[in-house]
């Protein structure tokens, strides 16, 4: 009878634990896993006080064998700790923490100051203090420091050593805590992270407003709250399923700041008023601040990330300029904006890169980097300096640094008729034109959807192509392979009718007209436009991004700017496109084409602008090519 009634509560507490920790899944091999984590860890909750009395909520699992230590793995999120309750388990089967997991981490997250249900007030991607001197002198630098100090006294079986990481946001905090100083942290690895939002990541690009994004973003996220709470309520009612003709119809962002935003949202309302690169937005970048860095850096991130490519690559070169003694490294995959911890890496949209690359960089990069210098395990001779996928020839390759070296920065040519070329033009006066209009802006995708997708940074462009107010530039067929690593810089020679425009270059790959992939592709990839890279500028911003200056209408003039790097490799039989416009809806905001504070325009300011972009022997236009030489 014992026996029994022993079964049948180990029965009973499995039935539990399977509700407490997969309900709504059916998964047995799901079920199996939560059963095992369970069986393995055990999860205690706390507030975690901050040097200002300020209490933090945080969330930790902590294996169940304690005839050995464990290293600590935290991760601070502004997107909650949840479930909350010690008797329930995150399904963490399907994303990258598992790994953590089996391999007997402790695991924390934790509510970052101001968010769910950590006390405090929340402000968006707050300020580093240099010269910290009292106690309310608090950052995401010092509320990372007083976490591991409360870690490292109060958590048991724990070795000493904490390591952080986290993706986009939870990437940024990640980069506060490399400067947090505490001796207990080993090693830190940003994914994504948040870097700057008004040259590159999520809210700006170059100073191009990043509405449909930041939009959905800001409305629940800026939410305020009186207390902690766990839920931030819903999103926008959009009351309609097509994006483009949702934001065509407000008009303009003023009229998003009146009918949607109000006064509540802080966050949308201090970008409406600081137009240009201040100091509110120096404020808040963490760039300035990367010098004398001590933990090793990983830095983690997708070639196709639709949100924070920019900050990849430049949080990577940043810490390499201001902090040469640190050792850093860099591993960009073929993946999406933290799909490396959510997919295989097999494919984006409709291009197609092979299986296993998630795999790879976790088994190669990701659990060496961290178990050598949390556990003392591994070692990382083969983890070179930057581990990085090269697309189109779908490969990964190991750099001593990045950009590779044996790179050479080469010009290619805009042209008469449509042309790229690898030499200058010699025609004596040569332009291609089209004319912008706001009320017919260009869309960033052929879909009509309401979510912004990740799959238009690889999407095909051929339905840009067609529109009168786009134009491209394509090199003949290629009779040898092309090898892009690095930045690349569009140089182009404009005029304009008005003050201001704003200037769309795309890098497209061009697949062959018989190209396919297999006899089961769904989508027609002969002719495929890839977009390996887009970017835009808002031309105000061509000389200064504190200083904006309007165009002189007629006037030929520069606009030159660098797109986030990439590392592609265009094949045999492919060609090269540059392709130009000056609208990208509603993916950033229209641009009235006038010189004036877009943020507060009105509708009757958009007009239409008649672009020049020149292509001759006085006024070249050109798009500087990172080519690597094998």
């Amino acid at each position: 009878m014992k026996k029994f009634i022993t079964i049948l509560l180990a029965t009973l507490l499995t039935d539990y634990l399977f509700a407490q920790v997969n309900t709504g899944s059916a998964s047995t091999d799901v079920n199996q896993d939560s059963v095992w984590i369970v069986n393995n860890y055990f999860k205690m909750e706390r507030m975690v006080e901050m040097r200002d009395g300020i209490k933090l909520f945080t969330s930790i699992y902590i294996p169940r064998d304690s005839s050995v230590k464990h290293p600590v793995m935290l991760t601070r999120t502004p997107y909650s700790c949840a479930p909350y309750g010690e008797d329930k388990f995150r399904n963490v089967w399907s994303r990258n923490t598992k790994i953590y997991f089996k391999e007997k981490y402790i695991v924390v997250t934790q509510d970052v100051r101001g968010r769910y249900m950590s006390e405090g007030v929340y402000e968006d991607i707050r300020p580093y203090i240099d010269n910290k001197k009292t106690k309310n002198d608090v950052d995401e630098a010092s509320d990372t420091y007083d976490a591991i100090d409360w870690m490292v006294k109060h958590i048991p079986t724990n070795n000493g050593n904490v390591g952080v990481s986290g993706i986009s946001y939870p990437g940024f905090y990640s980069t506060m805590a490399a400067l947090c100083g505490h001796p207990a942290l080993k090693a830190v690895s940003p994914q994504a992270p948040v870097t700057d939002w008004f040259i590159g990541d999520d809210v700006h690009h170059k100073g191009a407003f990043f509405m449909m994004d930041d939009f959905g973003f800001d409305y629940v996220f800026g939410k305020p709250r009186s207390k902690p709470t766990t839920d931030y309520g819903k999103g926008v009612d959009f009351k309609s399923d097509d994006n483009y003709d949702f934001f065509l119809r407000q008009g303009t962002l003023k009229n998003l700041t009146k009918h949607y935003m109000g006064d509540s949202i802080k966050f949308w309302n201090e970008e409406m008023n600081h137009p240009n690169y201040d100091e509110f937005w120096k404020a808040h970048t963490i760039t300035s601040h990367l010098f004398n860095v001590k933990p090793a850096i990983l830095i983690t991130g997708g070639l196709f990330d639709a949100e924070d490519v920019w900050g990849t690559w430049n949080t990577y070169k940043t810490i390499e300029k201001q902090s040469p003694a640190t050792n850093n490294k860099i591993c960009v995959g073929p993946w999406y904006h933290g799909g490396w911890a959510k997919s295989d890496g097999s494919h984006l949209g409709n291009v197609q890169f092979g299986k296993g690359n998630s795999d790879y960089y976790y088994k190669n990069v990701e659990m060496p980097f961290f178990n050598y210098y949390l556990k003392g395990e591994e070692d990382l001779k083969n983890l070179t300096e930057a581990t990085v996928f090269i697309s189109g020839e779908n490969k990964w390759h190991q750099f001593e640094e990045w950009p590779p070296k044996n790179v050479e920065s080469k010009p290619i040519y805009l042209n008469d008729n449509g042309g790229l070329t690898f030499s200058k033009p010699t025609s004596t006066k040569s332009f291609s034109e089209y004319v912008s209009d706001p009320s017919k802006p260009v869309p960033y995708t052929e879909e009509v959807h309401l979510n912004r997708t990740r799959e238009y940074m690889t999407d095909d462009q051929r339905f840009a192509s067609r529109r009168p107010d786009v134009i491209e530039f394509k090199t003949d067929t290629l009779t040898n392979e092309i090898t892009l690593t690095g930045p690349v810089i569009a140089d182009l020679m404009v005029s304009i009718s008005t003050t201001d425009a704003d200037f769309v270059v795309k890098l497209i790959d061009v697949f062959p007209d018989n190209f396919k992939y297999g006899k089961d592709d769904l989508y027609p990839m002969g002719g495929y436009e890839m977009l390996v890279r887009g970017e835009i500028m808002r031309g105000k911003f061509r000389n200064s991004f504190e200083k904006p200056e309007a165009f002189t209408p007629g006037k030929v003039t520069e606009v030159k700017f660098e797109l986030p790097d990439v590392a592609h490799t265009f094949k045999k039989g492919h060609r090269i496109m540059i392709e130009i416009q000056s609208s990208w809806f509603p993916l950033v905001d229209r641009n009235p084409q006038q010189f004036l504070d877009i943020y507060h325009c009105d509708e009757k300011d958009f007009i239409t602008s008649a672009i020049h972009i020149y292509h001759d022997s006085q006024n070249t236009s050109s798009v500087l090519l990172p080519i690597l030489n094998k």
